[in-house]
């Protein structure tokens, strides 16, 4: 029986510890797994290799996850990528914002909005709903 291809996750996020969790949860669940440090990081390993999901922290130097995610949608290439947005924003200032709040804001809605600190089941079950199994 032929070995199913591991889905390619790209994780675009200026904390290493947050890169590294992420990292663990989704290697465990069997996903091949890169990390980026910076929007420009995460921008050119995606264009180098189209990744299957990319998950996007909003709260970063330089370019921040909303203009980078709008930027991504209009990639040729990258514009079919769905995208997990990952942040804190809402729980440090109170504030709720959600994948549809970012629509409005953006023209595009995320395939998931997920605050930190997240839970590791949380993270996954979106994970696996975007991408199927």
């Amino acid at each position: 029986m032929a070995q199913k291809r591991a889905h390619r996750i790209l994780v675009v996020d200026d904390e290493p510890d947050a890169v590294e969790f992420v990292k663990a949860v989704l290697e465990e669940e069997g996903y091949r797994v890169q990390g980026a440090g910076s929007f420009e990081g995460g921008l050119a390993a995606a264009r180098a290799q189209v990744p299957d999901l990319i998950i996007l922290d909003v709260q970063m130097p330089g370019v921040d996850g909303f203009s980078g995610f709008a930027q991504m949608k209009t990639d040729p290439r990258l514009k079919s990528v769905p995208v997990v947005m990952l942040t804190g924003v809402g729980k440090r200032l109170g504030v709720p914002f959600s994948a549809r709040d970012m629509g409005d804001y953006v023209g595009e809605e995320p395939a998931a909005y997920i605050e930190k600190p997240v839970e590791p089941a949380v993270l996954a079950e979106a994970v696996r709903r975007i991408l199927g199994g």
